[in-house]
């Protein structure tokens, strides 16, 4: 919390001054903006992480939710020179925290294209069966060692050294078991990372609650 905020007082520190040119003050307030964005991420990041439980249980459509995150990080891609490709199920819903869902996806498609730096193809697909909707997302990035991936999602590790939190992927990890999912991860150092999530489909979590009923 305390460098994007820092970083932010600074800066408003610098439009402060009276003779600086329009062109800076436009490029001060967009840093100010982003250090403020970050703040904010970290500090939900931190209330998920305070109170996993889901807050809400509604009919997810898979396809839907994941085309609304990769809009909402479009531009992210396109600065790093990231193509997304996607193959979506025609079908695929799920029961689960709309809002919960998108954080998950939402940090888990960002850590893909920060690990592209360069540029590269981030693919996310989804399958569906009776029992489940499995989502993949594959990067073709900078990927991690064995090391990194046995203590990714422990708290507070971060793949990015100073420049991470270490909240993220244990937010992902939390939200996941808390909809009753499933994570599997492959990487292999300078050829990408493989992310695998399996959800229990609507179905399924039906003839479970009429079983334990039984």
């Amino acid at each position: 919390m305390r460098n994007p905020l820092t970083a932010a007082s600074g800066f408003v520190q610098l439009l402060q001054d009276d003779y600086l040119s329009r062109q800076k003050r436009k490029e001060y307030l967009s840093i100010v903006k982003e250090e403020l964005n970050s703040a904010e991420r970290v500090i939900q990041d931190y209330l998920t992480f305070a109170k996993p439980s889901l807050e809400t249980i509604e009919e997810l459509n898979v396809k839907s939710e994941l085309r609304q995150i990769i809009n909402i990080l479009q531009p992210l891609a396109k600065q790093n020179s990231v193509e997304i490709i996607t193959n979506f199920s025609v079908i695929g819903f799920i029961k689960g925290d709309g809002q919960k869902f998108r954080q998950c996806f939402v940090n888990v498609l960002k850590n893909a294209i920060e690990s592209m730096p360069s540029g590269g193809y981030l693919t996310i697909s989804t399958e569906f069966s009776q029992s489940s909707v499995t989502i993949k997302v594959e990067d073709t990035g900078v990927g991690m060692t064995n090391g990194q991936l046995e203590r990714l999602g422990e708290p507070f590790y971060s793949t990015k050294g100073k420049k991470g939190t270490g909240l993220g992927m244990m937010v992902v990890y939390s939200i996941v078991r808390a909809m009753d999912g499933s994570i599997w991860v492959e990487s292999e150092v300078g050829k990408g990372t493989i992310f695998l999530f399996e959800f229990p489909t609507i179905t399924a979590i039906k003839k479970k609650e009429q079983t334990f009923r039984e």
